[in-house]
């Protein structure tokens, strides 16, 4: 699981949230990056009263801080009467597909989750009389067995907050992803010793849409489609 003690509060991540609208997706890659930050899907979640209710049990956890265990002891029961449990059938091509499983529900929190926290943090830090007073960011990674190579290599990356780095490599970064980014003053700097610079330079893996045919290049240790910021693009910040 995702560990969410940011040190935040959570109405600017319940602010974003809450500000997503709807849409319907059948496979992951319909809908990517800025979309992502506009609006609330479930793949494979094709009627919108399965997208409501799983949106408002995400919405309590934000707001009542409760655990991915309360999320799914709430929301399995409510699932498997509306019909979106186990496998399914897709219609259109008779194949065999994954509806709801507790795999599944632990992506949808966790993703859903640690976005909604990630934008509250970055309006939090974006904010001017934060930049003036910590301009710069650093990058932080859990650091343990489950941490991406990538990802622990940008462990302890401090750039300015403007720096086009963080366009691609604000968190999360990727399924499941449980890094965050903390602000850093000029004090702490020379108090730690810590350096202005990147920990890695970034190499790149070729990936091809599947729905638009498009090929993209992706930073490796990022997962296709989160290449993007999702604090920056989000209108709240408008």
């Amino acid at each position: 699981m995702i560990d969410f003690d940011l040190g935040l509060t959570p109405e600017k991540a319940l602010e974003y949230f809450r500000s997503k609208g709807y849409r319907i997706t059948w496979d992951w890659y319909e809908m990517l990056r800025e979309d992502h930050a506009r609006a609330f899907t479930v793949a494979k979640a094709a009627k919108m009263d399965l997208l409501e209710d799983i949106r408002s049990e995400i919405e309590r956890a934000i707001a009542e801080g409760t655990t991915f265990d309360d999320f799914k002891n709430r929301i399995i029961p409510t699932l498997q009467r509306k019909g979106w449990w186990g496998e399914g059938i897709d219609e259109s091509t008779g194949e065999i597909v994954q509806l709801g499983s507790p795999w599944r529900l632990s992506t949808i929190f966790n993703t859903n989750i640690q976005t909604a926290y990630q934008v509250g943090h970055y309006r939090q830090m974006s904010d001017p009389d934060v930049l003036r007073e910590r301009p710069y960011w650093r990058y932080v990674a859990v650091m343990d067995d489950r941490t991406r190579p990538e990802h622990a290599a940008w462990h302890g990356t401090i750039l300015p907050a403007d720096d086009p780095w963080w366009d691609t490599h604000y968190p999360p970064n990727g399924w499941n992803c449980r890094c965050t980014v903390v602000s850093v003053s000029d004090a702490e700097l020379e108090r730690r010793g810590w350096e202005i610079g990147k920990n890695t330079e970034d190499r790149y893996y070729e990936w091809r849409n599947p729905n638009t045919g498009e090929i993209e290049k992706v930073p490796v240790g990022i997962d296709a489609g989160w290449n993007y910021n999702p604090g920056k693009v989000y209108p709240g910040l408008r």
